[in-house]
């Protein structure tokens, strides 16, 4: 802000990884400028930014505020739109960069390595500002995505009280099989507890059906209370923008006791003062348990995180070795920019965007030899030294910076004559929580699905009221398409290389509230959905290594 206040030519781009988030920080960069009344103009660049207003931003913008995606896809291929960002771009602030890690890491790396290109091009060498949460490296992830040294400050200035830890291990119900009491049901016991005691509490689960399932049995405690079911709220990808936003709204005005959330909310979107954070079995790593548990407790008052074991290996482990969890350092954020398939991506989107030269590298020094490649494709043509698009497609619109499938669902509510939409799904998810007769649950609010339209992406719903949800059972086959490394090491064969998972939805149960029963199922006919990605893994031999039992591998 000073720099911008000294020289109103000085532009910023802020960089957060949602649009939620990038929303929220909107609202607090707003609120300073006006405390420091000072004539900086910001504005939200994203692809809820009506076109009206979008020449008015390129032009007038001191401070551009946009995610990922928008960047990929939005403004580096047309920044001859953005001359006078690039020209005077002297700042780039990416928030919360522990969450660009593999996949979505080595994008953003890419995205960068752009971004760079481009200032240079318009003769600009803005300062890099990132911010990150607890990891082990933050300043080698840092300095991976930016593509140079960072320098690391550690000091954490932020306000936080006494915070008690609490792990909970559910009792044990078939000693046999090792199975304990629902981490779900005994969360819920857990979450309304605090709730009727007037504690603001948040509950992650894993799922979204289980946000649901939970979201449904904590609206119990106020059934009988006139307008008071909207104090139990879930938060999860596939509600919409405006309904995310209502709820991140009245979390932070006090309007809601409970929020129960996918880790959507693991991110720093301001959602007010929580008391107590409760985790429905343990988040996968050390790095996602203390952002969800620091979500309670985030100024100087005393908090509470409880997290409830499932009966699963890894959640047994972690609970019952509570020195394992406290005694080790959060998880390394690791990255590949220079994945071949990754980053051929990018270098078409960076010869779209400007001619690349005989002598320019991207990233690797064999970006000569790709560029040839390409020639050899009919992408680019070779002409005075320099490499051309001469492709007639949009290679950004090619490339998911997040791995995941753009395609998504859309879900119409016919119970009435006018239709309307009440949320999206995406199309990994799709056969899992929509195939028909699935009861899609949406806040609490039951929805039987009559019809699944594949073909045109959408799921037509109507309200019902019964007892019972549905869980889909999901057959999923693992291939190993090529072995790029293999070692024995004790017996046991370690390896890593590119995989093929192909994931088929086979049929739905029908499961009862509270109990949990199975009391019906029922088919589901839709394609299998298949991905390749890389993967690394372990191969016991048939006779265990000495001192090894059964018991220490199911453990």
């Amino acid at each position: 802000l000073d720099a911008i206040v000294k020289d109103e030519e000085s532009r910023a781009l802020f960089l957060f990884p949602t649009k939620a988030l990038a929303q929220d920080q909107m609202a607090e960069l707003h609120e300073l400028i006006t405390y420091a009344g000072v004539n900086v103009k910001t504005f939200t660049y994203d692809g809820d930014t009506p076109q009206s207003a979008r020449k008015a931003i390129r032009q007038a913008g001191h401070i551009v505020v946009t995610n990922p995606d928008m960047l990929h896809s939005g403004i580096l291929p047309h920044h001859t739109k953005w001359t006078k960002l690039f020209e005077n771009l002297k700042f780039v602030i990416i928030d919360e960069i522990h969450q660009y890690r593999g996949v979505f890491g080595s994008h953003m790396a890419n995205v960068i390595r752009r971004l760079r290109r481009i200032c240079d091009f318009y003769g600009s060498k803005p300062q890099f500002i990132c911010c990150s949460a607890t990891i082990a490296n933050p300043g080698e992830l840092a300095g991976r995505i930016i593509g140079e040294e960072v320098e690391v400050i550690d000091n954490n200035g932020a306000p936080s009280g006494e915070k008690h830890i609490i792990f909970y291990n559910p009792p044990v119900v078939n000693r046999e099989l090792g199975i304990r009491r629902s981490s779900i049901m005994e969360a819920r016991r857990i979450a309304e507890m605090l709730i009727k005691n007037s504690i603001q509490t948040i509950i992650f689960t894993k799922s979204r059906l289980n946000v649901e399932v939970m979201v449904t049995y904590l609206k119990d405690i106020y059934k009988d209370r006139m307008n008071q079911e909207d104090k139990i709220r879930g938060y999860r990808g596939g509600y919409l923008p405006n309904q995310r936003r209502e709820i991140e709204r009245k979390m932070r005005n006090g309007e809601i006791m409970g929020i129960v959330a996918t880790n959507a909310l693991e991110l720093g979107v301001d959602i007010g003062s929580l008391e107590v954070c409760i985790m429905c079995g343990y988040p996968g790593t050390i790095s996602s348990t203390w952002q969800q548990s620091g979500r309670a407790g985030r100024k100087n008052t005393i908090s509470a995180a409880f997290l409830v074991a499932s009966s699963s290996p890894i959640d047994q482990y972690i609970i019952t070795h509570p020195e394992y969890f406290f005694g080790k350092s959060p998880e390394n954020g690791l990255l590949n920019p220079d994945n071949l398939a990754i980053l051929l991506s990018h270098i078409k989107c960076a010869a779209f965007e400007l001619p690349f030269t005989d002598d320019e590298k991207f990233g690797v020094e064999t970006t000569q030899e790709i560029l040839s490649f390409l020639e050899e494709a009919k992408i680019l043509r070779h002409v005075a030294n320099r490499w051309h698009w001469m492709s007639e497609t949009f290679p950004a619109d090619d490339i998911s910076l997040r791995s995941a499938s753009n395609e998504n669902f859309i879900i119409i509510d016919i119970t009435n004559p006018e239709r309307r939409v009440i949320g999206e799904c995406d199309r990994f998810a799709a056969p899992m929580l929509i195939h028909e007769e699935a009861i899609y649950i949406h806040e609490g609010q039951q929805y039987q699905v009559e019809k699944l339209d594949y073909e045109e992406k959408k799921a037509y719903v109507r309200a019902v009221d019964v007892d019972y949800y549905t869980d889909a059972n999901l057959a999923v086959e693992l291939k190993v398409i090529d072995v790029f490394k293999e070692e024995e090491d004790k017996n046991i064969l370690k390896g890593s290389g590119e995989v093929m998972v192909a994931a088929l939805v086979t049929m739905f149960k029908k499961v009862k509230f509270y109990t949990h029963e199975n009391i019906g199922s029922g088919p589901v006919n839709l394609p299998e959905i298949s991905m390749h990605t890389t993967s690394y893994w372990l191969s016991f031999p048939e006779e265990l290594p000495e001192g090894m039992t059964q018991t220490d591998i199911q453990n």
